[in-house]
């Protein structure tokens, strides 16, 4: 599912609001889960999972295509663990 695709399901089971509106709603949780992970804070929402961040050290790599040793600097990576309702949901028994 694609963020266009989330907002016209919520869009079609809410009737009562404009579909402008949820794409603003939408864009707006999104922006403070951005703002607050570029922030270095750690996002829980109960029973679906956490997103958080974290640091992959400096380290040497390999150019795949030529085998050439290379420098891959240090980062920040997102990372999402999933709560223990959506795990148990996605593997329940048929």
């Amino acid at each position: 599912m694609i963020k266009s695709e989330l907002v016209q399901t919520i869009a079609n089971r809410n009737p009562h609001l404009f579909q402008r509106d949820v794409e603003n709603i939408v864009n707006a949780i999104l922006d403070e889960i951005t703002e607050a992970l570029a922030a270095g804070n750690r996002v829980e929402l109960r029973g679906f999972g956490a997103f958080s961040v974290k640091n992959r050290p400096a380290r040497n790599g390999r150019n795949p295509r030529t085998g050439e040793s290379v420098f891959v600097e240090e980062k920040w990576v997102p990372f999402f663990k999933t709560g223990k309702e959506l795990r148990e949901r996605l593997n329940k028994d048929g």
